[in-house]
């Protein structure tokens, strides 16, 4: 009976973070164009003609439509449906890390809340409120990827979102102690700040852009220093990995750049939930 229990509550996470996955589509759409995205109709992108309920419920209009506009036939984006699952994905992995039954990370909260700073019903409350902070930046990471992605930069309100999730995660988060919360703010951002500039000046190469710096500043802060130079590591690999594959498919030059927040934010992801077991595997080898 009880894992009737937990199915039915991953399918309700899963539904929820399924229908903000939607809703990051239109910021990925509309913040790049300068758009209104809290007012206003949903519309296609092609024949602007308004979407209706039938047309937005997450995974399903996608495929009882066809991937096509009912309007105008024009052939939907699989990014849609794919950022809806990544959506009820990144919410059940945040449900999954701190909640029961499996709760891999609930064993990091402090018991009486960070700090020495007593939290009523701290058992209920930190794990309730680190799964939905731990979210909510893992939808700022999918949607300001995306944005990089289509548009080669980062905005600023990211940044800024996940600076302020990782002072309520000195709180409410796994306690790292506050030392390294600020430590971690610079223990990424400045060498590639460094490496930005040396390799300007000397090469006349931008390796790096200042949206890749703050936001490993922001993630340095909510991560802790040691999670985020697992983060920057793994970052680097995929980012590498990434841009080994354009060169093999010849889809880029060796002069052109590549979006490479995608990767860092594909890091700061998976450190959120393995950074200890990759840091012990690799000091195992020292």
């Amino acid at each position: 009976m009880l894992i009737v229990v937990y199915v039915i509550v991953y399918v309700f996470v899963f539904a929820i973070g399924a229908v903000i996955g939607s809703f990051l589509n239109v910021l990925i759409y509309r913040l790049p164009l300068g758009l209104d995205y809290v007012k206003g109709f949903s519309f296609c992108p092609a024949c602007k003609h308004r979407l209706y309920p039938l047309d937005l419920v997450p995974i399903f209009s996608y495929l009882f439509l066809k991937r096509k506009c009912r309007y105008c036939g024009e052939p939907i984006s699989p990014r849609y449906m794919t950022n809806e699952i990544i959506g009820g994905a990144l919410a059940c992995a945040s449900w999954t890390a701190f909640m029961p039954p499996f709760g891999f990370l609930a064993d990091t909260l402090p018991a009486g809340g960070a700090l020495l700073l007593p939290i009523p019903n701290a058992e209920v409350i930190l794990p309730l409120a680190s799964t939905a902070i731990y979210f909510v930046v893992l939808c700022c990471l999918l949607t300001l990827a995306w944005i990089d992605h289509d548009t080669m930069e980062i905005p600023d309100r990211f940044h800024v979102i996940i600076a302020a999730l990782g002072a309520l995660a000195i709180f409410f988060g796994p306690d790292i102690g506050l030392k390294s919360h600020l430590i971690g703010i610079g223990v990424a951002s400045v060498p590639l700040f460094i490496i930005m500039i040396v390799l300007l000046f000397a090469r006349g190469v931008e390796a790096f852009g200042f949206g890749d710096i703050k936001l490993m500043a922001a993630a340095g802060f909510f991560l802790g220093w040691q999670h985020t130079l697992v983060a920057l590591f793994l970052g680097i690999i995929i980012g590498g990995a990434y841009g080994v594959y354009l060169l093999a498919t010849r889809k880029k030059g060796g002069q052109e750049h590549f979006a490479f927040g995608p990767a860092l934010c594909a890091g700061i992801g998976i450190a959120m939930f393995a950074a200890d077991p990759i840091l012990n595997w690799y000091l195992g080898f020292l």
